[in-house]
């Protein structure tokens, strides 16, 4: 409660032009969105130009976020699926294929599902099969339809909770919890299917 309160006081601040406020929200967040659209897109370079179009749209539309109305988070991702639905919409011909190493190079900033699981010490094979699988989840996630990607990457990925998803994505709490059973059953056959032909 206290955080959020903060960043309330910290957006009034930048909403009302102070520079170092809006700084700081921009480093607050930017690893969030970042993710959100990365993991959406599918590409380190798309989800880089992504966000900085989802920080050029929070700043125009700063003052327009009502607290009364939800938590500046839920705000945020909102803005965040909104330019992702319209991008999706825009380069539906380009997606016909995606590569499996977008966005899994060493020198990528961006936070794969490997990186997310401590190591706790794992031999390097372990290190290894860790991000195999990464991988795998990576390219299933990008196989998926845009409705069910977006509800498991915001449950699975960015542990949102049901009606936080539900206000960002303008759905009933019953379809989130729907498309999030359908999106995890989708990529449970997905990944079975790509172990199969792996081993």
């Amino acid at each position: 409660m206290e955080d959020a309160q903060v960043v309330n006081l910290i957006v009034r601040r930048a909403a009302g032009g102070d520079s170092l406020a809006w700084e700081d929200l921009v480093h607050r967040f930017n690893r969030r969105i970042y993710n959100i659209c990365y993991r959406f897109s599918g590409s380190a370079e798309h989800a880089d130009d992504l966000t900085q179009e989802v920080f050029i749209k929070m700043y125009k539309t700063l003052s327009t976020y009502d607290v009364e109305r939800g938590a500046f988070m839920t705000w945020v991702t909102t803005i965040t699926r909104n330019l992702l639905v319209d991008h999706f919409r825009k380069s539906k011909q380009d997606r016909a294929t995606d590569s499996i190493d977008a966005g899994t190079s060493p020198e990528d900033d961006s936070l794969t599902l490997a990186d997310q699981l401590e190591d706790g010490g794992l031999r390097p094979d372990e290190v290894q099969t860790k991000r195999q699988i990464a991988e795998m989840v990576h390219e299933g996630l990008q196989k998926l339809s845009p409705e069910l990607r977006e509800a498991l990457i915001l449950r699975d990925l960015q542990d949102m909770d049901y009606r936080e998803i539900a206000t960002a994505l303008k759905v009933p709490e019953g379809t989130v919890k729907s498309r999030i059973n359908r999106g995890r059953a989708e990529l449970a056959r997905l990944l079975s299917r790509t172990y199969k032909q792996v081993i």
